[in-house]
């Protein structure tokens, strides 16, 4: 029959065992995973907002292309006397 003593350093060495265990499959698998899986996101929101920021380019670019000279210039901040902007 098995001494206390025995089933307490079993249970000890058990829980150590699966602790070990654990630690190396977090540090192996999953860490490596959830890092990979961040990467992506953050890569995935740079994309999203460089999309973003072209289609507002693009507007910006359909609206300036529509003006005429004066209409150019008044935008600028200029006023157009006669034919010309100053």
């Amino acid at each position: 029959m098995f001494s206390r003593l025995t089933l307490a350093a079993g249970a000890v060495l058990g829980a150590s065992a699966a602790a070990a265990t654990f630690t190396a499959l977090n540090v192996l698998l999953w860490l490596p995973a959830a890092r990979d899986e961040g990467g992506d996101l953050e890569r995935a929101d740079t994309l999203k907002r460089s999309i973003e920021i072209i289609q507002q380019r693009s507007r910006t670019n359909a609206e300036v292309n529509a003006l005429d000279a004066r209409g150019i210039c008044t935008a600028l901040g200029g006023e157009w006397v006669q034919d010309h902007c100053e």
